[in-house]
């Protein structure tokens, strides 16, 4: 549905026919870690988040998963496993059952 309060005319997964339905009520302003993201608005309360409305809340978990300014690096193991030994140690954990 279409968002009525602080987004109008915007559609909002939170919107029901008794208004919205998030717990605070409405949309909460961004925190500082969100600036520079993509789905930051502009709205009548100043700039909140389009895909959640409780910033702070996602961010209080260390990354915010809808965060597109932030960059994961993946860290893999240099280390080359030999494909002798692998193969031995697989054959050994099937002998043990």
């Amino acid at each position: 549905m279409q968002c009525q309060t602080v987004l109008p005319g915007a559609e909002c997964t939170f919107w029901g026919k008794q208004g919205c339905v998030f717990t605070e009520g409405s949309c909460q302003p961004i925190v500082e870690n969100c600036e520079g993201c993509e789905r930051v608005v502009d709205s009548s309360i100043g700039k909140v988040c389009s895909a959640y409305p409780a910033p702070e809340k996602k961010w209080s978990a260390g990354l915010c998963n809808f965060a597109t300014h932030v960059k994961v690096e993946i860290k893999t193991d240099d280390s080359k496993t030999n494909p002798l030994k692998a193969s031995k140690k697989a054959a050994g954990a099937k002998k043990k059952k």
